[in-house]
């Protein structure tokens, strides 16, 4: 399983709880879109999970700037992603960011809002954030491979509950 999160955005910890913590400590592959917040917070990360590939984000001082990289990419299941925090230009950026990185999909944060969107370009994976909402629902995502080459995913709150499911195709 691959699990994906973004905006932590905390001073002491990991802030994983029920099923977010459960995702991390079994997937094979965390990928984590940015704003950790304190190196402290990237540190619980890189214990609790695996293998971690991250990216930095907006709120990211530079020890941890120094650590990670802005855009990166990842790829499991035989899908190509490219990850990055956010784009100034929005959805055609990161369109754009993923073509450029010859990816299949792109993975972002920094909206807090989590979304599947699998417009006619490239799909995009928001998986919003399970420590601080902002207002929208805390979220991960977690997608797993198919027989078929493709991957299935679906937005799950800390609890437990999964209120989008989606696929990526390769």
């Amino acid at each position: 399983m691959l699990t994906v999160l973004s905006d932590t955005h905390s001073v002491d910890d990991t802030r994983l709880r029920g099923r977010t913590q459960t995702a991390v400590a079994e997937a094979d592959l965390v990928v984590h879109a940015g704003d950790f917040y304190q190196p402290s917070v990237l540190d619980g990360f890189e214990r609790a999970a695996r293998s971690l590939r991250a990216v930095y984000g907006n709120n990211d001082g530079p020890a941890i700037r120094d650590q990670l990289p802005a855009v990166r990419t990842v790829e499991y299941g035989g899908v190509r992603f490219a990850v990055t925090h956010r784009h100034r230009s929005g959805d055609t950026g990161l369109v754009m960011l993923g073509r450029d990185r010859d990816a299949d999909a792109v993975i972002c944060g920094h909206s807090h809002r989590p979304r599947f969107d699998d417009g006619p370009d490239l799909p995009i994976v928001n998986p919003g954030s399970h420590a601080q909402p902002r207002g929208n629902r805390p979220a991960h995502a977690e997608l797993e491979t198919e027989g078929d080459g493709c991957l299935d995913g679906r937005l799950v709150t800390p609890d437990g509950e999964v209120f989008e499911r989606f696929r990526i195709e390769p």
